[in-house]
């Protein structure tokens, strides 16, 4: 398997390579019950089980043809005569009492370190020690090769639909196709996303993106000469990072949308606008009268697409109205805000931006990578996810928690991931350790947020918090 980079692919290298802070990888914790007998598998099962499965993504035995992005052609994905799942696939014990904190920092910590160039970019921990006999699964995958909205992972090779899923029904080598039972998981979680943003633009050619000019240059005047406001969530970062997360009903985020209309990524995008408020309120912050401005990726694939692999995303800029106090207008304003953008083409416009850099040989690629993740351009990254509502299972033990994580790029302190998965909403946080001490006071505005829009729609407060333990049985 020989296949090239794409420079959407190549611009993550790229910018990890502009900035020794910068890791630019995607993650999922994945939080399981405790097995029938008891405790977690050993580190043994998980890796036999990946290797199994494994044909079904060749991809992800391959390694960089070369380590670094730039000169004067693409790296290409070139299978690694040396890999050897044992070096991908480890094992972790929490410290006790093996609670939320605990599992929160030790996911700060393993987000912390870069993937190693010298070989397939993923890895995966079996973490167990969890309060209850509960047991996590930890995988980072570079965002070279996967873009966390089409939902293919290595992850999928675990998780069925069943806890018994029939044997030999793994899918064809190839294209990773869903069989029935195997590879449901981060799959159905792409299935989920067509139900979000969905830019159905694919051009083929140069005179199609010259079509498009309009589309970008409303899109450089609006994103570019209009810069996002100063901020302190937007300064240097270090290598390491902190982690908090809040998981919440999605019936509850339903109930919201249910009261004032638009959609359920308008309740997270409004949730999202009161904690930054929260968070720059405590830092005795002034607020930006424009709002915060937040990049949320758009998801570019057709149907056909939602299983490859590579980056097929685009952004929307969307202003957060954070200086707005009244909670409903906050949330109004937001889902007017997503609505024009939605209409006006300007992810297209983004889009269009990276395909025209893409046309320049990859030894200039690099600068305009950059200028596409500067603080210039935007404040906070918040990615949304829908995953699928149904249990999912590894080793016949069912799927309870799903922790997301969004890199942060280059001198923006903070990111928001968010997925859906099986009746539950998980915000996961990631954050510079040292330009965001206060991580946990954003979690406190998501939560403060979340019960003011539940007071207007009616809800009894309260139950949305958080549970006292992330990994307690369920």
């Amino acid at each position: 398997m020989k296949e090239q980079l794409t420079p959407a692919d190549a611009a993550y290298l790229e910018l990890e390579q502009a900035d020794e802070c910068s890791h630019m990888h995607i993650g999922w914790a994945m939080i399981f019950d405790p097995r029938l007998g008891g405790g977690s598998p050993a580190v043994a099962e998980v890796r036999d089980l990946l290797e199994s499965r494994l044909d079904a993504m060749p991809r992800f035995r391959c390694r960089l043809s070369h380590q670094r992005a730039g000169g004067l052609r693409w790296p290409r994905w070139e299978q690694d005569s040396r890999f050897d799942v044992a070096a991908h696939v480890r094992h972790a014990t929490l410290p006790s009492p093996g609670g939320e904190r605990e599992l929160l920092d030790w996911l700060a910590d393993f987000y912390s370190h870069r993937l190693d160039r010298s070989r397939p970019l993923w890895e995966m921990t079996l973490v167990d020690g969890l309060a209850g006999g509960s047991w996590c699964i930890a995988t980072k995958v570079h965002h070279c090769l996967v873009d966390g909205m089409s939902g293919v992972s290595v992850t999928n090779l675990l998780l069925d639909s069943s806890p018994t899923p029939s044997r030999g029904e793994t899918p064809a080598s190839g294209a990773p196709q869903a069989s029935s039972h195997h590879l449901p998981g981060m799959a159905m979680l792409a299935r989920g996303a067509r139900a979000g943003v969905n830019v159905a633009l694919h051009p083929q050619s140069l005179s199609e993106l010259l079509q498009r000019a309009g589309q970008l240059a409303e899109f450089i005047v609006r994103d570019e000469l209009v810069p996002a406001p100063p901020s302190s969530l937007n300064v240097p970062i270090g290598g390491h990072r902190r982690m908090e997360m809040l998981a919440v009903p999605l019936s509850d985020l339903k109930a919201v949308k249910a009261q004032l209309g638009g959609s359920v990524n308008d309740v997270v995008l409004a949730i999202a606008a009161g904690g930054l408020r929260h968070l720059l309120e405590a830092r005795g912050e002034t607020l930006p009268d424009q709002g915060l401005r937040v990049m949320v990726p758009v998801n570019l694939r057709r149907a056909s697409e939602m299983m490859s692999l590579g980056n097929r995303v685009s952004s929307l800029f969307v202003e957060l109205p954070v200086s707005e106090p009244d909670p409903v207008m906050r949330y109004r304003k937001t889902a007017a805000a997503t609505a024009e953008l939605k209409r006006s083409g300007i992810a297209a416009g983004a889009e269009t931006l990276m395909e025209i850099a893409g046309l320049v040989p990859p030894i200039l690629h690099s600068a305009l990578a950059k200028r596409a993740f500067t603080p210039r351009l935007f404040n906070v990254t918040i990615t949304n996810v829908p995953g699928p509502q149904q249990t999912l299972y590894a080793l016949g033990t069912p799927l309870r928690r799903v922790i997301p994580l969004v890199p942060i790029f280059a001198d923006h302190a903070v990111g928001l991931a968010v997925v859906s998965y099986d009746g539950e909403v998980v915000f996961g946080l990631n954050g510079d350790h040292g330009a965001m001490p206060d991580l946990s006071a954003l979690t406190a505005g998501l939560e403060q947020s979340l019960a003011e829009l539940q007071a207007f729609a009616g809800l009894p407060a309260g139950e949305f918090t958080r549970p006292p333990q992330v990994p307690s049985a369920v």
